[in-house]
């Protein structure tokens, strides 16, 4: 039941916020968007935890992706900035607990080749329009690299159960979309378009990694 109705509430307030984003008012964004990212870490708090310190490093990256969600939605270019720092040390969070039961093998390294060169196609994408962004944009790319690679591994782990090693892999990898569509809305094209695709990938991910902290044993 609690689960039905954090959804619901996700559900609500996220068209709220996609509709908010349209008048590119901080007040009325972040009115949608705390709550909204508050309420991932809800969902965490309703998993029986059965790894405390997965669970917990879990925690942790909700709680600095939650940090980089109320900077961006401030909207100028310090917070901006803020946020970028924030969301990477969420990856690093990720990364951790997902290299506690990560498997290095022939899938992670796959996920390497594959996130290697879709680098490379985002850099060449980004490059020519970040200015004295590009170390900070270099940096997040890393380390998100990483992320997705580390839960790779996690998926190759046979002795964790189907649905948490499925749940992470997707919830990454939607994280990753979903930060394409935030380097396009800040670099590249100002578009509602951006915002209606990229929140819900966005979110999406958030309430997947959140509900799989509770499935590691």
């Amino acid at each position: 039941m609690e689960f039905a109705v954090v959804l619901v509430l996700a559900v609500a307030l996220l068209a709220g916020l996609i509709q908010a984003e349209k008048t590119n008012s901080p007040k009325k964004i972040l009115t949608f968007k705390t709550p909204l990212s508050l309420l991932f870490i809800v969902a965490w708090t309703l998993q029986p935890s059965q790894n405390p310190f997965f669970s917990g490093l879990i925690l942790a990256a909700l709680v600095f992706c939650l940090g980089g969600d109320v900077l961006l939605g401030m909207g100028s270019d310090k917070a901006f900035l803020g946020g970028l720092v924030s969301f990477l040390l969420g990856h690093v969070m990720y990364t951790a607990a997902f290299f506690t039961a990560a498997r290095v093998g022939t899938i992670m390294a796959v996920a390497m080749i594959v996130l290697l060169f879709a680098a490379a196609l985002v850099w060449r994408w980004l490059g020519p329009h970040l200015e004295e962004m590009k170390v900070p944009v270099l940096a997040y790319m890393v380390v998100i690299s990483i992320m997705v690679c580390a839960a790779a591994g996690l998926a190759a782990n046979a002795a964790l159960p189907g649905t948490a090693r499925a749940v992470i892999l997707l919830g990454a990898v939607l994280f990753y979309i979903s930060d394409l569509f935030v380097a396009r809305q800040r670099f590249l094209v100002d578009a509602i378009v951006n915002r209606q695709i990229g929140l819900p990938l966005y979110y999406s991910a958030q309430f997947l990694l959140a509900f799989s902290a509770g499935w590691v044993p």
